[in-house]
């Protein structure tokens, strides 16, 4: 029996491999078929923040974000890991406000801020980051939100049994084609649920985001809402600069990149992105040591073999420090080697388009 993890990513230098980074992978339709995988595509594990998505979902689909109005950017920091900024700390403020509440009400816990020049200006006016600024204040804001419709407790809105979080679980099992009690739950950094399925389960969840017409109205539209406010307003999903938000600025509207900690992705690819009458399809990616410098590597090498991204794509992320194959640079910024793909697809499960 093979491992479940097979080498994914390695680093050279000298023209040595000096280490390798193994994963999994794997890519679903909308009906939870298997089309294309590398390594292990059942092995299960966590999401992380690429679970985000899917735990906003209720939010939009109980008629809470129509009711307080909420806006689609707003909306994009509900699913977001963001970085910080001001305008992501304005924004949890305002869906906060919108219920009368405020960041004393956030069980997120406080962290560094992520955008470096934010945090040299806030250290330099001596402002300590308060809860608004980590970068999960935007699915506690939408947590809180979707307790005040119902008329349930705000307190203790992320224990497991908290009607909020019970509705979530729900909800993202049916997304992931799975019983909520084979949905493995654990507590993330951020202290709310976190949930550990299949890759295969979350790519399935994953093409469904970008295309749930095989699904109830309601919930299809409530997809749609999320696909539409994550690719509209990539920037308050993460950051300019970062990963998950150049990489749906270079294909507007078709596909949502949305990363977690621990070395995991998830992807929504829309129908048509890769050629005309492609169906949409999800992956799921992990790296099994949860190297994040492998996750951006493998990602943009599986989009390059999809066809979904160029030469010039990949000129232009180069600027960010992203590519399929990067240079590694010294601190006098001499190349000394290079971080690189070593896998194919395998696509025994069927052809993507």
């Amino acid at each position: 029996m093979s491992a479940p993890y097979q080498p994914l990513v390695e680093f050279t230098r000298g023209g040595v491999v000096e280490s390798v980074h193994y994963g999994a992978l794997a890519m679903a339709d909308t009906r939870g078929r298997l089309v294309a995988s590398y390594g292990d595509p059942y092995v299960v594990t966590f999401m992380r923040s690429s679970a985000k998505p899917f735990q906003a979902l209720p939010l939009v689909e109980t008629g809470a974000s129509e009711a307080f109005k909420l806006p689609p950017s707003e909306l994009a920091l509900v699913c977001a890991s963001h970085r910080g900024l001001d305008m992501h700390a304005e924004a949890a403020a305002s869906l906060q406000a919108r219920i009368g509440a405020s960041q004393d009400d956030l069980l997120c816990g406080t962290h560094e801020v992520g955008d470096p020049t934010t945090a040299r200006r806030l250290a330099s006016e001596g402002v300590t980051p308060l809860p608004n600024r980590h970068n999960c204040s935007g699915k506690h804001s939408g947590m809180l939100v979707l307790a005040r419709h119902h008329g349930w407790p705000l307190a203790d809105y992320v224990n497991p049994s908290h009607p909020v979080q019970q509705l979530i679980l729900q909800t993202f099992a049916e997304m992931c084609s799975l019983p909520p009690a084979d949905v493995v739950v654990g507590i993330d950094g951020c202290s709310a649920p976190n949930f550990a399925v299949p890759l295969v389960s979350a790519a399935t969840a994953y093409a469904r985001l970008a295309d749930p017409t095989r699904l109830p109205h309601r919930r299809a539209n409530s997809l749609r809402t999320l696909f539409y406010a994550m690719t509209a307003y990539p920037e308050m999903v993460c950051a300019p600069g970062a990963f998950d938000t150049e990489l749906m600025r270079r294909r507007p509207g078709l596909l949502v990149a949305k990363g977690g900690a621990e070395g995991y992705q998830g992807l929504s690819l829309a129908a048509n992105a890769l050629r005309p009458g492609s169906p949409a399809l999800g992956i799921a990616l992990k790296v099994s040591d949860g190297a994040g410098r492998a996750v951006h590597v493998a990602v943009l090498e599986v989009l390059r073999q999809l066809g979904l991204l160029d030469d010039a794509d990949f000129g232009a992320l180069a600027e960010f420090g992203f590519g399929p194959r990067l240079p590694l640079r010294n601190y006098r910024q001499l190349v000394v080697g290079e971080a690189r793909p070593v896998f194919t697809l395998d696509y025994s499960g069927g052809p993507v388009g």
